[in-house]
């Protein structure tokens, strides 16, 4: 096994290992209404089965997705039932994306989760899902209040999810996060940091942190790149830092670097 594999963390004590990079896939759904500094095309099934394929060959297990990401999901089921490869794939609950208005809608009622989850499970063709995370619309503090974690939890005793979490916008919502489930994803690179006592905390806790928007969704000059790797990873809490790209350079590059800032060698 390769020193980069070696260094696969759990997600809290779900039983659940992850890659420290993982790729995120956005932009294999969607092209409308997104925050990246340029406008791209959606690969076509072979370039994304391509991408894929390389993601595994570079040790990377980790996928993410949502409903909220277009069809991304649907077509994750599809290609990968194609691939012999076992990824563990991150998606979410909460948010879905209206393609002819371009506007996302939300909704964190117990009945739309649990008819998302199912809808989930249908289109990654899956009979359990790895990891689900509520797609918080800024409103953390509430929508934990109102119960979101909890109907995860329960279809997570039921079988139908592995590991819990959300995708908070606060530092309030990262730490109730925390309370409520295994994991938080939250945001964190050089430019911002306001939510370094949601890593701490999580430390402390022995639950994990996934890292959103780590190059800043694609503003992060280039020659910044390494030292916000250097300033994520030196944080034990990070799982996973999820890099949504679809250029199989920009992938290879950066998990060159992040190999750089955990300081393994083959």
């Amino acid at each position: 096994m390769s020193p980069y594999l070696e260094q696969r963390k759990q997600i809290a004590k779900t039983g659940v290992f992850v890659s420290p990079l993982g790729l995120g896939t956005v932009k294999i759904g969607r092209n409308t209404a997104v925050k990246y500094p340029s406008s791209f095309k959606i690969p076509d099934d072979k370039q994304v089965q391509d991408l894929l394929a390389q993601a595994w060959d570079l040790g990377i297990n980790l996928i993410d997705t949502a409903p909220a990401y277009g069809n991304s999901e649907q077509r994750l089921g599809e290609l990968l039932a194609k691939q012999n490869h076992d990824f563990i794939i991150a998606t979410k609950v909460g948010e879905t994306f209206d393609t002819k208005t371009g506007e996302s809608n939300y909704n964190f009622t117990p009945e739309f989760i649990s008819a998302s989850i199912k809808q989930s499970l249908k289109s990654l063709q899956r009979d359990v899902l790895d990891i689900v995370l509520i797609h918080s619309d800024g409103n953390d503090k509430t929508i934990i209040e109102q119960g979101a974690l909890e109907v995860l939890d329960e279809l997570k005793q039921q079988g139908l999810i592995l590991a819990t979490g959300m995708s908070t916008k606060t530092v309030e919502g990262g730490l109730l996060a925390l309370q409520h489930s295994d994991l938080a994803m939250i945001m964190h690179n050089l430019d911002y940091q306001q939510e370094q006592t949601v890593l701490d905390q999580a430390s402390q806790a022995d639950k994990s942190i996934f890292i959103k928007k780590a190059l800043a969704s694609g503003h992060l000059t280039a020659d910044n790149v390494q030292k916000n790797f250097d300033l994520i990873y030196a944080n034990p809490a990070v799982s996973s830092v999820i890099i949504g790209t679809i250029n199989p350079n920009h992938l290879k590059d950066n998990l060159a670097k992040v190999i750089r800032s955990l300081k393994i060698y083959p």
